[in-house]
C-alpha cells in the first residue's frame, strides 16, 4: 500500500482542534515532537489515498493559524511492514468507491507544475528537442524521432492546462498557456530556420508520416491523453515515457516547420492538422480524467468558478474536434 507522511507544524493553541483529525481512521500512527519557537511538529502517517481529505480537514480547522505549515512526503517503506488490517479488508463497496485512487491535490498541482517551469533549462529543452526532431525526421531514422518525442518539453504546459481548468485556476492556466505558447513559437520558427537553409528529402517516410492523419490519430491522441494524467495523478512518472512517445507534440510541430521553411505549404497543412489533433485531444481527455478521478477545488466558492470553467471549456474543446474531425474526412474525400 502507497503511504504518505504529512509533517505538520502546528501552533500551541491548535492543540485541542487537531486532536479531533487525529480520531480519523485512516490515519496509521502519529508522532510528536516539538520544534522550537513554531510550535509542535507532529507527524501523521496515511494511506496515499486518505491524503487529501485529511489535508482539507486539517487546512479547514488549523489553516488560519499563524505559523500553520504541512509538508507531504512520500514513504518508500516501513519497517515494520503495515499490514492491511482485518476491519479494513471489510470496507463496504460503497465506501470503497469514495476512497481516492490517486495523490492528493496538492502533490499533483506540486508535480505538474514542476514539469512547466519557463526557465533556461525549459528553453533549452524545447531547443534540444527541435534538433533532435528535425534530424530524425530529415533522415528518416525513426529512433532519432523517438528521442524527441521522450524529452517532450511540451507536454507539461498541456497537463498543466488542463488542470487549472479542473480546479478554475487562472494563473496557473495563464502561465501553462504562456509557455506552451512560448514553447511553440521557438520549436516553430527554429525548425522553419533549418527548413529554410537545409536541403532535404520532403518524401521522407517519417515525414510524411506526419502529414497524413485520419480518426485512428484522434483515438490515439485521446487514450494517450487519458493515460497521462493517469501517469500524473497516480504518481507514477515513469509511466509518462510511453505516453510522450504516443502523443508527442515535438514532430508534427518540426514537420510543420520544416516544410514551411521549404516552401511546401500542402504537407505543412497536414503536419498542422496532426499538431492540432495532439493539442485538442490531450486537454479534453486531461479536463474529463482530472474529473473522473474527483479533483475539484477544495472550497465550495473555487468550486463553482471551477465548474463554469470546466463545463466551458469541455465544449470547446469538444467542438474543435468535431470540426477537426469534419476537416479530416473532408481532406480525405
Amino acid at each position: 500500500m502507497a503511504l504518505r507522511l504529512v509533517e505538520i507544524i502546528l501552533p500551541e493553541s491548535e492543540k485541542e482542534s487537531f486532536k479531533k483529525i487525529l480520531e480519523n481512521d485512516a490515519v496509521i500512527g502519529f508522532w510528536k515532537d516539538t520544534s522550537g519557537e513554531s510550535g509542535n511538529l507532529i507527524k501523521v502517517l496515511l494511506p496515499v489515498g486518505e491524503t487529501e481529505p485529511f489535508l482539507d480537514e486539517l487546512e479547514k480547522t488549523c489553516g488560519h493559524a499563524e505559523g500553520f505549515q504541512a509538508v507531504i512526503l512520500p514513504v518508500e517503506a516501513t519497517v515494520p511492514r503495515y499490514e492491511v488490517k482485518k476491519d479494513e479488508e471489510e470496507i463496504s463497496p460503497e465506501e470503497k468507491k469514495k476512497a481516492l485512487l490517486r495523490v492528493s491535490r496538492e502533490e499533483l498541482f506540486s508535480d505538474i507544475k514542476d514539469s512547466m517551469k519557463f526557465s533556461r533549462v525549459y528553453i533549452a529543452m524545447v531547443v534540444l528537442s527541435t534538433i533532435v526532431a528535425a534530424n530524425g525526421l530529415m533522415r528518416d531514422n525513426i529512433t532519432i524521432v523517438i528521442g524527441a518525442m521522450v524529452i517532450a518539453p511540451l507536454l507539461g504546459p498541456n497537463v498543466a492546462f488542463a488542470l487549472a481548468t479542473t480546479l478554475g485556476d487562472l494563473k496557473l492556466g495563464r502561465d501553462a498557456l504562456k509557455i506552451n505558447i512560448s514553447g511553440l513559437f521557438i520549436a516553430l520558427v527554429l525548425s522553419i530556420g533549418f527548413g529554410y537553409f537545409i536541403n532535404f528529402n520532403q518524401y521522407s517516410s517519417e515525414l510524411l508520416a506526419r502529414t497524413e492523419i485520419s480518426i485512428s490519430d484522434v483515438a490515439l491522441a485521446l487514450a494517450s491523453g487519458v493515460a497521462g494524467v493517469l501517469a500524473f495523478t497516480s504518481g507514477a512518472s515513469s509511466a509518462l515515457i510511453g505516453v510522450m512517445v504516443a502523443v508527442a507534440l515535438m514532430p508534427p510541430l518540426v514537420t510543420m516547420g520544416l516544410f514551411l521553411g521549404s516552401g511546401n505549404h500542402s504537407l505543412a497543412l497536414g503536419a498542422l492538422l496532426l499538431l492540432l489533433t495532439n493539442v485538442i485531444c490531450l486537454n479534453l481527455a486531461g479536463i474529463l480524467t482530472f474529473l473522473a478521478q474527483g479533483i475539484r477545488p477544495r472550497t465550495y466558492w473555487e468550486a463553482a468558478k471551477a465548474t463554469r470553467a470546466t463545463r466551458t471549456a469541455i465544449i470547446l474543446w469538444a467542438v474543435l474536434l468535431v470540426i477537426l474531425i469534419a476537416v479530416i474526412y473532408y481532406a480525405r474525400g
